[in-house]
């Protein structure tokens, strides 16, 4: 087992510790142009404030954080404070940890750079000794010698950057706001990226209190739907109900998980909210969302006590296969199909089906777990690792590992199904290599994917992959010892099944065929029957 690394130990993934729901409000001209006004006034209050916050990188502080929410309240109201100074926090400190990633990226980089300049040209990779291999041609060499400067000097920018607790942040987003540079590219008008820069700059999000009606004081909805809005002072005048509030014609009704979140609002608990425009739909949607109680994590032999369904993920669609207790597979392989190509929406959709039909096949065959491959991309899509395979490396750039995961633990926690999650090292590989050629059949055409779902499975089962074959014994004494000991490495055919020899004493020849044999004459020593007696001539054995 030179040169393979240790497989991490299988573990049952925690379930989701939040809930968020959304509806479409159907609102008025009027209550558009309300929301419009009030979410632009904050939205620029939410820019000042996390230009402050921005100013005062690492020196900030619980009194800093008291003196901008008190310039605020003067501004809005102290709830609506509370919220912005709040949202802009979460999004420096969102800031600060991509920051993070991006400096650990390059300082991998340039580790890689490095490794490959310092081999010799055309050199081979070598895993036991841990060398990289070398680049093919003198000219790439010198191409990457140059990127390896500009590496070092984006690095030096960063690490500046960090050491000082700056961070850069573009309210309503960095590639909108490209785009204004690029409108005939992207076949926009200028009107239109203006109404798409306002929508994604406003702030229309409150946090949720417990004990306040409804669970929030600032967007309220009752439970009956009825939404109301707290506005801030300069805007009192556009106020149409007591108390400084606008109600709007519309009504929300959560329909997915509607009777969890009128449990919520009826008990008075907190519900955060959040309303958004959008401009290329010409719709408005109000978000809720909700901390829940940690749901116990079922042990990990429990969740197995019945079998598990291994999955296999792949760019194009699910592979999956029940297997028992024994790590033995049942029934048929299934494939759930996925199309990841045109807008997010549409990928989130076909991903949520495929997922959706994999809890069903679960549950229709009473199995408690599902085993996944803990998968991890962001840092295996460089060039470095993968060398000039533009089409793999963009198939793994675009996989939704981390989206798919979390979607699948949502899922599954709902139908009361634990997600196991297994090392993905040399699970593709060996389960090819064991369980591909003995599955196939005639009628059956097993693939690599289906092959590495029983693998992905076995693993979280506490299996090893290899299957275990009976070696031949000596005599009925069976002196090698027990049948179901694992064949040795340099055993030929080990992993397939004993060979048919033709004969008798294999039961492989019918009757008929032995009775055409024993009627039939012989030309060869071989073929002779064993009933003939053959005699030695005393005179041959003279001289």
């Amino acid at each position: 087992m030179g040169g393979l690394r240790e497989v991490v130990a299988p573990f049952v993934v925690p379930g989701p510790a939040g809930v968020a729901v959304r509806d479409r409000l159907r609102v008025s001209a009027a209550d558009a142009a309300v929301l419009a006004e009030v979410g632009v006034f904050l939205g620029s209050l939410a820019a000042g404030d996390l230009a402050v916050r921005c100013r005062q990188g690492l020196a900030h502080d619980a009194a800093g954080w008291a003196v901008r929410k008190r310039e605020l309240t003067g501004k809005s109201s102290a709830r609506w404070a509370g919220s912005i100074t709040k949202a802009t926090h979460d999004q420096w400190a969102l800031a600060r940890r991509g920051q993070a990633a991006h400096r650990g990226w390059l300082r991998g980089q340039i580790a890689s750079v490095e490794a490959r300049l310092a081999r010799p040209l055309g050199a081979k990779a070598n895993k036991r000794e841990g060398l990289v291999r070398g680049y093919a041609s003198r000219g790439e060499w010198h191409a990457k010698s140059r990127r390896l400067q500009m590496l070092k000097d984006r690095l030096a920018v960063v690490e500046a950057d960090w050491a000082a607790g700056r961070v850069h942040v573009v309210r309503g987003g960095t590639r909108l706001a490209h785009l204004r540079h690029h409108l005939a590219a992207a076949g926009l008008s200028e009107q239109v990226w203006r109404e798409r820069w306002q929508a994604q700059r406003m702030f229309l999000a409150a946090d949720g209190e417990s004990g306040k009606r409804f669970g929030n004081e600032t967007l309220r909805i009752t439970d009956t739907g009825q939404v109301s809005v707290k506005l801030p002072a300069p805007l009192a005048h556009l106020a149409n109900a007591p108390h400084g509030r606008y109600l709007l014609d519309a009504t929300v009704a959560f329909r997915h998980r509607g009777a969890e979140w009128r449990d919520r609002v009826t008990a008075n608990r907190a519900v955060a909210y959040r309303i958004h425009h959008d401009v290329l739909r010409g719709r408005w949607y109000v978000t809720a969302s909700w901390q829940r109680a940690a749901a116990p994590i079922l042990p990990f032999q429990a969740a197995l006590a019945w079998g598990v369904v291994g999955v296999d993920m792949n760019d194009d669609h699910l592979a999956a296969w029940r297997l028992d207790v024994h790590g033995n597979p049942v029934g048929e392989p299934r494939r759930f199909f996925y199309d990841l190509t045109g807008s997010s929406e549409h990928r989130d959709a076909q991903i949520r089906h495929a997922l959706t039909r994999l809890l069903h096949y679960t549950q229709r065959f009473g199995a408690a777990a599902i085993a996944i491959e803990d998968l991890d991309f962001t840092d295996g899509t460089s060039r470095e690792k993968h060398g000039r395979n533009k089409r793999f490396r963009r198939l793994i750039s675009r996989f939704p590992t981390a989206k798919l995961r979390a979607r699948l633990v949502s899922m599954a926690a709902e139908q009361d199904i634990a997600v196991v999650a297994v090392d993905p090292a040399y699970t593709s590989r060996w389960g090819a290599q064991h369980w591909q050629q003995p599955l196939t059949t005639k009628t059956r055409k097993i693939s690599r994917h289906d092959a590495a779902s029983i693998a992905v499975g076995r693993r979280a089962l506490g299996h090893p992959i290899r299957r275990r074959t009976a070696p031949p014994h000596d005599d009925r004494s069976d002196r090698r010892g027990h049948r179901t000991v694992q064949a040795a490495s340099g055993t030929r055919r080990r992993e397939e099944a004993c060979p048919r020899i033709p004969g008798p004493r294999t039961r492989s020849v019918s009757p008929g065929a032995e009775r055409k044999r024993a009627t039939r004459t012989s030309n060869t020593v071989r073929d002779v029957r064993s009933d003939q007696v053959w005699l030695r001539h005393s005179l041959l054995l003279t001289d």
